[in-house]
């Protein structure tokens, strides 16, 4: 009887315990309640501040509530039973319980940050500090880093002097809570410091001088064949130019002399038209007219012998 009053007693201590969630700071998480449905009211509240209420069924003196907390102001439930949490912080670290019809169910959030002191890629040879923080452990709780090699560094920071290839790889952050270990990765790139090389050059056969190469010859930071392209255009907005301004010229010439010749001042020039010589054609009779007969000579007197 008393094993199973004691085993009883275990139960409801881990099931009072809950869950262990692990969060990014700045990201995202979803916080389960216990249960995954409920009858009359639903309550979430992170230590003893209330995040979010609301009832099954609004009635007229039951209705949602929300905390004023920065917490609060961040979360929302989610169907059913879940709280979601935008944009976590470290200080939203702690203990959070959920209410579902009268039965409490306490859970922990613990907040995760790894950094390095240096953003980006690593340079060969440069000093880097990494760092693990973590919000809302328990005194006794114990923080450590692994190197890609597998080789453990004891403590939340690692500390790298001078920064090798073999440092390049995944680092996990490693802690304990409640007998149980989490860990969180960070990315580690290294690459060689930039040298800026001197340009090619080719040396003569004769006297061993140095001289740059033809292709390597700039004028103002452009190539030859830039110039070449940049004068022919140049000549041919100079060609358009004049052809624009000869147009413009003979167009205000003729327009001058229509005038002229439109007011007056200047004759008009008498068309020359072709003559032939030809006689000129014999006037055609007139009709409806006889020709007349000519008069009869008058009759001279016979001469008598």
């Amino acid at each position: 009887m008393r094993t199973i009053v004691w085993f009883v007693f275990v139960l409801c201590a881990l099931s009072a315990s809950g869950k262990v969630f692990v969060a990014k700071q700045g990201q995202k998480t979803m916080l389960e309640c216990g249960v995954s449905t409920y009858s009359d009211t639903l309550e979430w509240n992170r230590e003893n501040d209330l995040l979010c209420s609301t009832p099954k069924v609004q009635r007229k003196y039951s209705f949602p509530r929300t905390g004023k907390s920065d917490t609060a102001l961040r979360s929302k439930i989610r169907p059913e039973t879940r709280l979601e949490i935008a944009g976590v912080t470290m200080q939203d670290a702690g203990k959070f319980t959920c209410k579902a019809d009268g039965k409490s169910y306490q859970h922990t959030l613990l907040v995760v940050l790894v950094s390095a002191s240096s953003s980006g890629d690593l340079l060969l040879g440069s000093e880097v500090t990494l760092k693990c923080q973590v919000t809302g452990m328990n005194p006794d709780s114990t923080v450590q880093w692994k190197r890609p090699d597998g080789r453990s560094h004891a403590g939340s920071q690692a500390e790298l002097k001078s920064v090798a290839r073999s440092d390049a790889g995944t680092w996990n952050c490693m802690f304990s809570y409640d007998g149980t270990t989490y860990s969180e990765s960070l990315e580690i790139k290294v690459q060689e410091p930039k040298t800026t090389a001197p340009p090619p050059t080719q040396k003569s056969k004769d006297n061993g001088v140095t001289h740059p190469k033809p292709n390597d010859a700039l004028l103002l930071g452009l190539s030859w064949w830039m110039w070449v392209a940049i004068g022919v255009g140049c000549l041919l907005v100079l060609l358009l130019i004049v052809l624009i301004v000869v147009l413009r010229e003979r167009n205000k010439r003729r327009k001058r002399k229509f005038r002229s010749m439109k007011n007056g001042g200047l004759p008009m020039r008498p068309k020359n038209y072709c003559q032939c010589n030809r006689p000129a054609a014999a006037a055609k009779p007139q009709q409806g007219r006889r020709r007349e007969k000519p008069s009869a000579p008058p009759l001279q007197p016979l001469l008598m012998e």
